[in-house]
């Protein structure tokens, strides 16, 4: 082993030894600031995203969509048959397989929480032009696949790409500082990875306590629709401890199997509730909605990438929807990039870029133009209602179109097993992937550390609870993301260097 080499893994060492005692105390401070001033805390997140938004939403547009360009850039380029992995690595997974997993990873509470919801949210209540009309449809259809499409799956793919690439190739560890130590020199290198490392934790813990609070709104509303309980912060803290006693029993058993099993059950599940809708709901009223979002995303992609409405003076919308939705997505990429990553070996970039952007881009186009899409025809050829419902409470969305559709409470009781073990095995993962990050980067993180995320996750999860804002949910959950861009375009920078040096070398690369 170099000498270069052995400098990385002891840097990487001494960084991580500190990284637990560090983020965890710091999560728990948070957390308690929340519980005992949930007032300070709300305040404090909102006016921090809101001031950033304001001033950065150039930045954060460009590099979301340049995060984009360069997976395609690199897809279609040179650097495209550069296997992750050994030239003679074949990949683990089938593609079917394979494909399928990348489904799992992107499919989660979030889909089901917003699948009616927002279209609806942007139908009723459109950035520019009037409500309720058909080019009001048309744009809350082009918006919903804007923060659920292309670039979702760009910025997971790249951030997953770089994990992929140096520890295949490299044999660096799954830490978001590993590809600055191991593509730059310099007296600079460790602190800034350092602090990769660092924010990569923080995001993650903040961006996964979000969804389990959201996770817990809905399974709240569900459950009022579907038994009458009653809608108070006592019955979410119930719902909260019962979700943290099932995801820590599972994280303490280690039921990586049994995960495995549940995400593939809950993956089957949702399709078949999806396919239900299409053939129960206006059947050939989504299939041409369903030709006509997709024509109209490809027709305004561009556009859109570029889009901030400063004419409009529409900064507060864009730092509400956009720019919240790609800060979100970036939280969750030291998450679903350490997942997609794993499952990749094998396979050249090319083929990792295509299947990670493009097959669940579809599965998005295809989820919301029958979610949402059913939503509108209700509102315009039905008997309405469900735009006031969700402006009310949006987390009503989901169960409130159920109530149109045949076998109504069968739907409803699915959908809140679906949300409540998406939460499960999300917060499960994520305490694998915390204890994994704070020991070393170890693949058999030891159970007290997963446990104490757990604990951690259920506290920030409950802060986020008792504010009863939905805005502050989202707001808190991607507080500590808004950094993790510097990061996310340093390791693409470290890609780009990396793929350059060795290319020459490379023959299962090509020319």
């Amino acid at each position: 082993m170099s000498k270069n080499q052995n400098d990385i893994n002891q840097a990487d060492r001494l960084s991580r030894i500190t990284l637990f005692t560090v983020s965890l105390p710091f999560c728990a401070l948070i957390a308690a600031i929340g519980i005992f001033w949930p007032d300070v805390f709300a305040n404090a997140v909102s006016a921090y995203t809101n001031t950033v938004f304001r001033s950065l939403d150039w930045f954060y547009m460009l590099s979301v969509t340049g995060f984009l360009l360069v997976c395609l850039w690199l897809a279609l380029g040179k650097y495209g048959k550069v296997k992750l992995g050994k030239p003679d690595d074949e990949p683990e997974f089938t593609t079917g397989s394979w494909l399928a997993m990348l489904f799992a990873a992107g499919m989660g509470v979030g889909l089901l929480f917003w699948g009616v919801a927002e279209p609806m949210i942007h139908f009723s209540a459109p950035p520019v032009g009037e409500a309720h009309t058909p080019q009001a449809a048309h744009q809350a259809m082009v918006i919903t696949l804007l923060h659920w499409g292309l670039h979702a799956w760009g910025i997971y793919c790249i951030g997953a790409l770089v994990l992929a690439y140096f520890h295949y190739r490299r044999g660096l560890p799954y830490l978001a500082g590993s590809p600055i130590r191991g593509a730059f020199q310099g007296k600079w290198v460790e602190p800034v990875a350092r602090i990769a490392d660092l924010i990569a934790v923080l995001a993650v813990t903040f961006g996964v306590a979000g969804s389990l609070a959201m996770g817990v709104l809905q399974v709240q509303t569900g459950l009022h629709v579907a038994a009458g309980v009653p809608v108070t912060t006592s019955a979410a803290m119930v719902i909260l401890i019962l979700l943290f006693f099932s995801y820590m029993t599972s994280a303490a058993t280690s039921l990586d199997k049994g995960i495995k099993i549940l995400s593939n059950v809950n993956m089957a599940t949702a399709i078949a509730l999806m396919v239900f809708i299409l053939f129960a709901g206006p059947t050939a009223f989504l299939l041409r909605g369903l030709v006509n979002t997709l024509g109209d995303y490809l027709a305004s992609l561009f556009v859109f990438s570029f889009r901030l409405y400063p004419y409009e003076n529409l900064a507060d919308w864009m730092g509400s929807w956009t720019l919240t939705y790609f800060v979100w997505w970036i939280a969750w990429t030291p998450f679903v990039g350490i997942f997609v990553a794993r499952i990749s070996r094998g396979r050249t970039i090319r083929e990792f870029v295509v299947g990670v952007i493009l097959a669940p881009s579809l599965f998005s186009v295809i989820w919301f133009s029958v979610f949402g899409g059913t939503g509108i025809y209700e509102e315009t050829h039905g008997g309405g209602g469900i735009a006031r419902i969700v402006h009310e409470d949006v987390t009503t969305a989901l169960f409130s179109l159920f109530d149109r559709l045949p076998l109504s409470e069968i739907l409803t009781a699915l959908a809140l097993v679906l949300v409540y073990i998406f939460v499960v095995t999300s917060v499960d993962s994520a305490t694998y992937v915390l204890g994994m990050l704070t020991s070393q980067g170890s693949m058999d993180p030891p159970t007290g550390r997963k446990l104490a995320w757990g604990i951690i996750l259920a506290a920030l999860g409950g802060v986020l609870v008792l504010s009863g804002n939905i805005n502050v949910v989202r707001a808190g959950a991607i507080s500590f993301a808004l950094p993790l861009t510097l990061i996310l375009l340093i390791q693409a920078g470290a890609l780009i260097r990396a793929l350059g040096e060795e290319q020459p070398a490379d023959p299962s690369a090509g020319t």
